[in-house]
């Protein structure tokens, strides 16, 4: 997993409520278990006027122009404004695989379903709470502003403005500590590899009848 430190990026807004996460990743795209790959089909439905299907060219699809993802000024985003209750439904951890995918390496929003907010810090995709009034206050900077661009510093627990307006968010300390350093749950047992070659070591000469 990248270990997310601090991050200047680019802003885009999705101004609904409620997203799922079968509007984040379709159904249809969940027969690969590869953590790559899923970028192009994000908001799939949203972002095409026709039905996606794994295997497809994407780049020979017709784009729904009106939908925000789609417009030039948003290319290259890497933080997603998002309303209440981003992430609901089923909770295929393909939806913040398809957000890394794609670019975004954090989340802003007043709320987030639990399982898809857990998966999010599995997956290196860092998801901040923050309050309606200043969700609403950067969603509207955000429209105003093109180029509009926010800094993330996780160590600091910060979102700061260009003007140097920053708001404070709550993150959980180990889940912090994972994202600083890169370690989702593969990473943090094998810090403790030689422990676990020793035990297998000791297991095998005590116990060698388990081992024939």
């Amino acid at each position: 997993m990248r270990a997310f430190t601090t991050l200047d990026g680019l802003v885009a807004p999705l101004d609904r409520a409620n997203v799922d996460t079968d509007a984040i990743i379709p159904k249809q795209f969940l027969k690969s278990i590869q953590r790559s790959g899923f970028g192009p089909n994000l908001f799939d439905e949203w972002r095409y006027l026709d039905r996606g299907e794994p295997g497809m060219d994407n780049s020979t699809r017709q784009v729904n122009p009106d939908f925000v993802l789609n417009q030039p000024r948003y290319a290259g985003a890497q933080i997603l404004l998002t309303r209440d209750n981003f992430g609901c439904g089923s909770s295929r951890e393909h939806a913040p695989w398809a957000l890394d995918d794609y670019g975004f390496r954090a989340l802003i929003g007043t709320s987030f379903a639990d399982i898809f907010f857990n998966n999010c810090f599995k997956n290196g995709v860092l998801p901040i709470r923050l309050s309606a009034e200043v969700v609403d206050r950067l969603f509207a900077a955000c429209t105003a502003t093109e180029g509009y661009r926010l800094r993330v510093d996780l160590a600091a627990q910060q979102v700061i403005e260009s003007d140097g307006t920053a708001h404070a968010f709550d993150v959980d300390a180990f889940r912090k500590e994972c994202l600083l350093n890169g370690w989702d749950e593969i990473g943090l047992t094998l810090r403790h590899e030689d422990d676990i070659r020793a035990f297998e070591a000791r297991r095998k000469a005590e116990h060698p009848y388990y081992f024939r």
